[in-house]
Parts: C-alpha cells; sequence; structure tokens
C-alpha cells in the first residue's frame, strides 16, 4: 500500500511538473526505451519510476515506461555491488 501512495504522489507531482525527476544521461539511457530523454523518481521502499516527456509548445504528455525495483534499476543500469 505504501508504494501505490508513492506512485500516486509522485504521478501527481509530475502532471505538475513534467520535469520534476531527476534528469538521467542521454548516453546512460537504455536502447530499448527508444526514447531521447528519460526522468527517474525515486518511490519508498527504493522502487524508480522511469519516464520520457514528449510534446511541444501546446501540449506536453508523459509517458511512464518503467516502474522498477532498486536491484532491478541497478541492473538495467549497469550498477553493480561492490
Amino acid at each position: 500500500m505504501q508504494l501505490l501512495k508513492s506512485i500516486k504522489q509522485k504521478i501527481e507531482f509530475i502532471k505538475v511538473n513534467p520535469f520534476y525527476g531527476d534528469s538521467i544521461a542521454k548516453k546512460l539511457i537504455p536502447k530499448e526505451y527508444g526514447v531521447t530523454n528519460l526522468f527517474r523518481v525515486e518511490l519508498s521502499k527504493f522502487w524508480r519510476i522511469l519516464y520520457t516527456v514528449k510534446g511541444d509548445q501546446v501540449e506536453v504528455i508523459c509517458f511512464i515506461l518503467d516502474i522498477l525495483s532498486h536491484p532491478e534499476y541497478n541492473k538495467k543500469f549497469g550498477y553493480r555491488k561492490k
């Protein structure tokens, strides 16, 4: 329930400000997403939302591409445990 509440809260933040999340460097964006920009928002219990922003001056649309646990996020971006 805590994770779901966190997801709903962060989606509301993104609706107000599409660039709310942390921008991920273009060279780090996994090709599987097929996007030119990617943002990360941290959720409760170390989960992450990955989303992209598309649009123009009239309309901005945010697409949530993935909701990942911390280990899944680390694997997708090539981070390793020490």
